[in-house]
């Protein structure tokens, strides 16, 4: 049983998964639940992970996983171990044309394009203070189809800098990016800022106004007009690599 604040956590967690791929920082989960403090946050999160709603995750700064739902928030739903878990969100996509069809079973070829994905990877991209995002489309990278946000053209970049971290996102990280002109907000996007520097932030749109945030308080939030600041596509998948 979850008490009212602990409901209000997890499902704020929910919705900012879905909406962006990573968890919330721990001050976006006090402002959403309108705490004072962000110790009361540590005591939310300590008891919905002992009672098995959500799950840390290791290696990643204030990161977190949702494991299950409270029973009448899932339509859908699987017993595992009895424990209501949440059912995988997506089936992975095909993009046609980028494997071979021949000398083998359709079955065994729609089973391996499920598996993994070639995509370009640009170059590297500041999470800190922006470059100029390279556009080298003779390096590849293989990622899970899962990631991919249905049929719509993705592509990689790797990061550089750590003002992203609060968001689970660190210095040499590959980040998976969707294609857009547009992003809701809140999302963590990849902008072009003055046509010649592009950075990996969370977009924030008042009136005329479009902030640009990192997810460390080491940074500053930059404040462009709007024309000056252009979508180049939002974040769907993180790979991280682990010597």
């Amino acid at each position: 049983m979850l008490t009212r604040k602990q409901h209000e956590l997890l499902m704020y967690i929910h919705r900012h998964l879905e909406r962006s791929g990573v968890s919330p920082s721990f001050d976006e989960m006090k402002d959403a639940l309108a705490l004072k403090s962000k110790s009361g946050i540590h005591r939310l999160i300590t008891g919905l992970e002992e009672r098995g709603f959500i799950r840390r995750l290791a290696h990643r700064a204030r990161a977190l996983e949702v494991v299950k739902m409270p029973d009448a928030m899932v339509p859908k739903r699987a017993d595992v171990g009895g424990a209501t878990a949440l059912r995988p969100k997506f089936q992975p996509n095909v993009i046609a044309g980028r494997f071979p069809t021949g000398g083998t079973t359709a079955g065994a070829n729609s089973n391996n394009a499920r598996e993994a994905l070639s995509l370009p990877l640009y170059g590297r991209i500041a999470a800190g203070t922006p470059i100029e995002a390279l556009r080298d489309h003779s390096n590849q990278i293989d990622v899970p189809a899962g990631m991919l946000a249905g049929t719509a053209e993705h592509y990689a970049l790797e990061v550089a800098g750590d003002s992203m971290v609060d968001a689970g996102i660190h210095d040499g990280d590959t980040v998976i990016i969707q294609r857009c002109d547009t992003a809701e907000n809140g999302a963590i996007v990849v902008a072009l800022v003055d046509e010649n520097e592009a950075t990996l932030k969370r977009i924030r749109k008042k009136g005329n106004s479009i902030a640009l945030e990192a997810a460390n308080p080491a940074y500053e939030t930059r404040i462009f007009g709007p024309d000056r600041v252009k979508v180049q596509g939002k974040l769907v998948g993180l790979l991280r690599k682990y010597s």
